[in-house]
């Protein structure tokens, strides 16, 4: 089991609003735990019988839900075709986006800055692991569409990007 399919799981369990789900398979042991405030806590064990369990904190599923999800549709459809020109740069996992390497550092990329593919746009910490998002596309950074430090969701657009 990948560190996708983990994620996706403890996602699924935190919507679900199962308290605890157990999962047993021959090299891992995996327990989620929910509260009513809708944080998960994972227990992974891959043959490690010491490991300590981690804390997942999802982004804002509280009760209502569906005006938040109903609210951003119609801005976010008039900017797509404003946007149509532009690539996307999107999340390729759940966990917490820093547009820095370190605090004291400088952000990888501005608006206005060139990027070429491969480049580094931003950092996103998962399980206290933190990966590195490379640029998909050489281009020009035009708009930075999530904050420093903010939670992200599994395919959420970070930056728009002109190819031209």
């Amino acid at each position: 089991m990948d560190i996708k399919e983990i994620q996706n799981l403890i996602k699924f369990v935190a919507k679900s609003g199962a308290t605890e789900v157990k999962l047993e398979m021959d090299d891992f042991k995996i327990t989620i735990k929910t509260t009513e405030a809708g944080a998960a806590e994972a227990s992974y064990f891959q043959n490690y019988p010491n490991a300590q369990p981690m804390q997942m904190v999802p982004q804002q599923q509280q009760q209502p839900q569906a005006p938040v999800q109903a609210a951003p549709v119609v801005p976010v459809a008039v900017e797509a075709d404003e946007n149509s020109k532009y690539v996307v740069i999107k999340s390729p996992m759940i966990g917490t986006l820093y547009r820095k390497p370190a605090p004291d550092k400088a952000p990888f990329v501005e608006v206005g800055a060139t990027i070429s593919k491969g480049d580094p746009v931003c950092v996103i910490e998962a399980m206290k692991l933190f990966n590195e998002i490379e640029a998909e596309i050489s281009g020009k950074i035009v708009k930075i569409l999530v904050d420093d430090m903010s939670p992200v969701e599994f395919d959420q657009p970070l930056f728009l990007v002109d190819p031209s």
